[in-house]
């Protein structure tokens, strides 16, 4: 399948590192100019570069601000007042018994996860809709059906951004604009290969330490191996092009089979 985003323009948040900086790779090696986000600049340039590594002739900006806030919201919309594609990828994740989460820790986490995509799809959506064609991507997780006990808040921030998506959908019905959620299942981000090796044998091989790890601590993964940030791009870049025009308002899950359900 050739997908070609030339002359389309993308909003990736949370895109310094991991699946962020993954799925703006993806969407730029589709010949989008791509705007990554996030809160240092330091970060930002360094992501900018790897991106233009893999990718040399890309157009990459960055901007740095906070969108936990409604200031970094409109500083972003200032910069960059129209986009294509936007994908809400900023999110933060913590494990914390359930009886000891803070009033004030369910608002950061309704706020980052769920409040920070809201505003930034009233921002852009309009656009989208006057000019007949748009794409918006809210990345969720199999903890928004699959709800982890030892992180509910984190859980329902995700299930949240489910209903988010579908009803933004429902807004943009019939205008050419898409609307949907990608379930992320467990992936390879920063961290977790020190996070693995704490529950495996340290002296294995990756690949056999994390399909250890998947067998004992996921076994419903039916990968059984972690996803790569790559592979959440590759269908986050399919829902941002024409070939994707008629889903919208779903839940689309690259979870390695990690949720056992048939629907979504």
């Amino acid at each position: 399948m050739r997908i070609d985003l030339a002359g389309r323009t993308a909003v990736v948040t949370g895109s310094s590192q991991g699946i962020g900086l993954a799925i703006a790779t993806g969407l730029a090696d589709a010949g989008a100019r791509v705007v990554l986000t996030g809160r240092g600049l330091n970060r930002l340039e360094t992501a900018a570069d790897v991106l233009r590594g893999t990718v040399p002739d890309a157009t990459v900006l960055t901007l740095a601000c906070d969108l936990t806030t409604e200031q970094g919201a409109a500083e972003l919309y200032e910069a960059v007042p129209a986009t294509d594609i936007l994908v809400n990828n900023l999110g933060i994740f913590g494990a914390r018994p359930a009886l000891e989460i803070t009033d004030e820790e369910w608002r950061t986490y309704f706020d980052t996860n769920v409040l920070s995509a809201v505003r930034l799809i009233r921002s852009y959506l309009p656009g989208m809709t006057e000019r007949g064609w748009g794409r918006v991507q809210n990345i969720a997780s199999d903890s928004a059906i699959v709800v982890p006990a030892e992180m509910i808040q984190y859980g329902m921030s995700k299930t949240a951004l489910l209903a988010v998506s579908r009803g933004f959908a429902k807004e943009a019905a019939g205008t050419g604009v898409t609307v949907n959620s990608v379930i992320a299942g467990p992936t390879h981000t920063g961290g977790i290969e020190d996070f693995v090796y704490q529950l495996v044998d340290k002296d294995v091989p990756w690949d056999e330490a994390q399909r250890e790890f998947m067998r004992l601590h996921r076994p419903q993964s039916l990968l059984q191996r972690l996803i790569e940030p790559e592979e959440i791009a590759h269908m986050v870049v399919y829902l941002s092009s024409p070939q994707a025009s008629a889903t919208t308002g779903a839940a689309v899950r690259v979870d390695g089979g990690y949720i056992d359900s048939i629907v979504p």
